[in-house]
């Protein structure tokens, strides 16, 4: 109106991938870029939520390893019980990095061992009064923060997003 250009509105449907993909594309335009853009936004996506994740289970002093191992227990149901072995096949991990795990809940008094009575070569843990609070408070806060994070889709962009992710992690190639 007074002979200026008038300055154009951002692009909301761009973000970061899209100039990073445009990029590469300018100067490989020999490659298959559009898995990059996929890739790149789930990196994306697990930061923001990650961190948003770790400060909800800071606030119940736990560490995301530890919310694992009190969710395992709590998902089992009463009396929230495991050995150390179905733990870490449950957890997918080493039963060394378990013992480390096991060694701080049990000192915040989150977890306790006891012997197991049908093998006495092996013991049991189980949640604790505390750990039962302290599990069902922090899941209560941890889906509120998540479902707040997926506020931005639609309940049938959800599905979607969780059908995709889920071929993504069914394939031949995944771990």
């Amino acid at each position: 109106m007074n002979g200026e250009p008038e300055e154009q509105a951002p692009d909301q449907s761009r973000d970061a991938v899209d100039a990073i993909v445009e990029q590469w594309r300018r100067e490989r335009p020999d490659l298959d870029l559009s898995a990059m853009a996929v890739f790149g936004r789930i990196a994306m996506v697990s930061r923001v939520v990650e961190a948003a994740v770790e400060q909800v289970f800071a606030r119940h002093g736990l560490r995301q390893g530890e919310f694992d191992v009190l969710s395992a227990l709590r998902r089992r149901g009463s009396p929230y019980t495991l050995i150390p072995s179905e733990l870490s096949a449950t957890l997918m991990m080493s039963r060394a990095g378990m013992t480390n795990r096991l060694d701080r809940l049990e000192a915040a008094g989150l977890v306790e061992r006891s012997l197991d009575r049908a093998d006495r070569r092996s013991f049991r843990i189980a949640l604790t009064e505390e750990g039962l609070r302290v599990i069902d408070a922090a899941l209560t806060e941890h889906a509120a923060n998540l479902t707040r994070l997926a506020a931005g889709l639609s309940p049938d962009d959800a599905a979607v997003l969780a059908r995709v992710l889920r071929g993504l992690l069914t394939t031949p190639d995944s771990p």
